[in-house]
């Protein structure tokens, strides 16, 4: 014990660390507490975790425990003789992964890896030997004594150390496993941050930054039902099959299939549009009209999955998008800007949508003609860099609907990414120009 503590002394001195708090777990105990009693001025703290003062119960120490401990010797001295290699002692130590075939495989990796039964036996009866309670009055530093409920070692180990050291704090979790990073380990860390810092930091669910890009195939029950079930599996199934694939080719992270819609996730909203208009016109060679919604957000990171206003809020958008459009929240609009993006607005649906929903800005497939906003007026742009030309983009007038304050919640907007153009391309793309938010009342183009 004596030169294991040592070691621990030699370590810190290596790495210039004068002073420390020591976390003793299980057999690591022992020797934790005759550093932090022969070093208390290197030793700050003290958190022992399932460990103990003395394994083996005596006339004077947790006589109570003599059966119980004899039995759990028993079986634990055949995992390590008779399966020692085979990961048996994972049901002891880790309870929580007793059924997991992989965990006790690498559990066995690591002991055929770690000592031979024969190394194993002698550091067994090592354990047995260990006594450390004569050191528990003298320990100064302030120590935290840890112990789940259904430990392998006894729970009246931990209780025995924390009334011996003073001062000792005892707090018993709930659980089984032997080992801290198993089972409730957030009530560890917990614990652990109030012994060194005095306080407890608030848990803040992980969140990011995140495009939210929602699909859906609006009218699907009813075209199921023309189809039948038959037709209408293997037509989703194809479905399912292009979205994943052009998910894939712009670097999206699918999140979950939503019946015959997808969830989705990128690092940026240029990806998300242009994967979502690849996906609307790969679609179409099915005979299907999807929308999709698109959204920059704040989401909650839960596991694989995520959550939160923002991802609320491209539900909302998707749910306004009409068959063929990619609908873009003003949060996306704003972002690209600049980014060889164009729009073309247009009044919202109704004045509740607006409230509820905010701006959103929706990729059509066709741009229309002319504005449905009332009163028009055309004006013809010229655009050298991409050289495309709009004949008659409709842009309404200061007076119009659309610039009055009660009309700027939803956009109809043209969405493009910037390119150059065959003479073909160009005249197809003719009525295409741009127009912004109809309060700013002027025509803009995006170079």
């Amino acid at each position: 014990m004596e030169e294991r503590m040592e070691d621990v002394r030699a370590v810190l001195d290596a790495c210039e660390s004068r002073r420390v708090t020591l976390f003793g777990l299980s057999e690591g105990g022992p020797m934790s507490l005759l550093f932090a009693a022969t070093y208390p001025e290197r030793t700050t703290g003290l958190v022992l975790f399932g460990s103990f003062a003395k394994l083996v119960p005596a006339a004077d120490y947790l006589p109570e425990l003599r059966e119980q401990s004899r039995e759990r010797l028993l079986v634990f001295v055949d995992a390590i003789e008779n399966h020692w290699g085979e990961g048996q002692a994972l049901s002891l130590f880790m309870p929580s992964l007793g059924s997991d075939a992989n965990a006790r495989r690498m559990l066995g990796m690591f002991e055929r890896a770690a000592a031979s039964p024969a190394m194993v036996r002698a550091l067994q009866q090592f354990n047995l030997e260990v006594d450390v309670r004569h050191v528990l009055p003298v320990v100064s530093a302030p120590t935290l004594v840890l112990h789940r409920t259904g430990d392998l070692v006894s729970v009246e180990y931990g209780r025995y150390v924390a009334d011996h050291v003073p001062d000792a704090s005892f707090v018993e979790l709930a659980g089984e496993d032997h080992v801290p990073w198993l089972g409730d380990s957030v009530a560890v860390l917990d614990e652990v941050e109030q012994l060194l810092t005095g306080a407890r930091h608030a848990v803040e669910h992980d969140r990011a930054l995140t495009t939210v890009l929602f699909t859906d195939i609006p009218g699907s029950t009813e075209r199921a039902a023309q189809l039948g079930d038959d037709r209408w599996r293997v037509l989703l199934e194809t479905h399912n099959e292009l979205v994943r694939r052009q998910l894939a080719a712009f670097g999206g992270r699918e999140v979950k299939l939503l019946g015959d819609g997808f969830l989705a996730t990128f690092d940026g909203p240029v990806r998300a549009i242009r994967c979502a208009c690849e996906i609307r016109d790969a679609i179409d060679t099915l005979g299907l009209a999807v929308r999709a919604g698109v959204h920059t957000g704040m989401c909650e990171l839960i596991g694989a999955d995520i959550g939160g206003m923002a991802v609320h809020i491209c539900a909302r958008v998707v749910a306004l998008a009409a068959p063929g459009e990619v609908l873009l929240s003003s949060a996306v609009r704003d972002l690209v800007v600049g980014s060889g993006i164009e729009s073309e607005t247009a009044a919202p649906t109704s004045s509740r949508a607006c409230r509820e929903s905010g701006n959103y800005s929706p990729w059509p497939r066709r741009a229309p003609a002319t504005s449905r906003l009332g009163a028009e007026r055309k004006r013809p742009i010229h655009s050298p860099q991409t050289r495309r030309w709009s004949r008659g983009v409709t842009v309404p007038p200061c007076g119009s609907p659309a610039a009055r304050p009660e009309s700027r919640g939803l956009f109809r907007a043209r969405w493009r990414i910037r390119r150059r153009h065959s003479a073909d391309a160009r005249r197809k793309l003719c009525p295409l120009a741009p127009a912004f938010a109809p309060s700013e009342c002027e025509h803009s183009h995006i170079g």
